[in-house]
């Protein structure tokens, strides 16, 4: 494009974004909003965002039962059930190793191409696989640092980050042709609404039980980040960059992600970066550099927008 210094603008300003969510939401949950009641929130203020703005700028419709299904099992496994697996998780592990363990939606990409689409496996990735997988575990079982990310039971929610960042994966796989044959913001509409509906018998008591009068001023600054710039600004810059970013580009800003996160996390003292998660999450990157590494004809999308 014409204006790079633009391109890498909006990549590195959804990667601090998303980076930024892992400590600002440990203030909110579980003290002022449940983990689901989030959910709720988001969804419904995503579903409301990008159904008036799909009537406004496209007459697309999602037509046919193979289309309509996809849409639908898109809205449930990306939206409904990634977003209630990602803050349920977050709310029981710390920041750090929820940004970390994130990063292997890649991975989960390559995976479910394999047994959806047949696609062929290459060695060099079975190694990447194997080498993330085990980075990923150690995280998983790995002891924390007591009293620092009020993480009340990592295990179980490095568990629910790992299964976020699965479904994610099986997401733009199956997700993948609806945006290349409609508008992207007619199908953002349908997954969102239907995602919606997903997560509300989940959330819809905690949603109701945030006591929104008392709510202090920067706990009503965090969520509205959260329903705004997480759900819908990153969703609209991430679409824009990608028309034009390369594979390359775009891998670099997937490292660059759980970077920041690390140093917000620290900065803002919700959580330690030690020797051993430094180990663990170089074996991420690795896995994730040699799955990511394939031929043109069939690239993997790179920039985790899994939250």
């Amino acid at each position: 494009m014409k204006n790079p210094v633009l391109l890498h603008a909006a990549l590195f300003l959804v990667a601090l974004i998303y980076a930024a969510n892992y400590s600002l939401s440990k203030d909110v949950m579980p003290v002022y909003a449940g983990p689901f009641g989030l959910v709720v929130l988001r969804t419904l203020g995503a579903a409301l965002f990008f159904g008036v703005l799909s009537r406004i700028v496209s007459k697309d419709h999602i037509t046919g039962r193979a289309d309509n299904v996809r849409a639908i099992l898109s809205g449930i496994i990306g939206i409904g059930a990634n977003q209630l697996l990602f803050f349920g998780g977050l709310n029981l592990t710390t920041p750090i190793n929820a940004s970390l363990v994130q990063t292997v939606s890649p991975i989960v990409v390559v995976l479910a191409s394999a047994v959806l689409l047949g696609e062929k496996i290459r060695p060099m990735r079975v190694v990447g696989i194997l080498v993330a997988g085990i980075g990923a575990a150690l995280i998983v079982l790995g002891r924390e640092v007591p009293g620092v990310a009020h993480a009340t039971n990592p295990v179980l929610g490095n568990i629910l980050i790992l299964c976020n960042a699965s479904a994610f994966g099986v997401y733009l796989v199956i997700v993948m042709p609806l945006m290349r044959k409609y508008n992207p913001f007619t199908v953002l509409a349908r997954i969102f609404l239907v995602g919606a509906l997903a997560a509300l018998p989940f959330g819809w008591r905690q949603a109701l039980a945030i006591d929104f009068a008392s709510l202090p001023v920067v706990i009503w600054a965090e969520i509205l980040y959260m329903v705004v710039f997480l759900t819908i600004v990153a969703y609209l810059l991430n679409n824009w960059a990608l028309k034009y970013a390369s594979p390359t580009l775009t891998g670099v800003y997937l490292y660059l992600q759980p970077v920041l996160a690390v140093l917000i996390a620290v900065a803002l003292g919700k959580d330690t970066f030690t020797v051993e998660k430094a180990l663990q999450a170089s074996l991420i990157f690795v896995g994730v550099f040699l799955v990511s590494k394939k031929p043109k004809a069939t690239p993997v999308p790179l920039t985790p927008t899994a939250e």
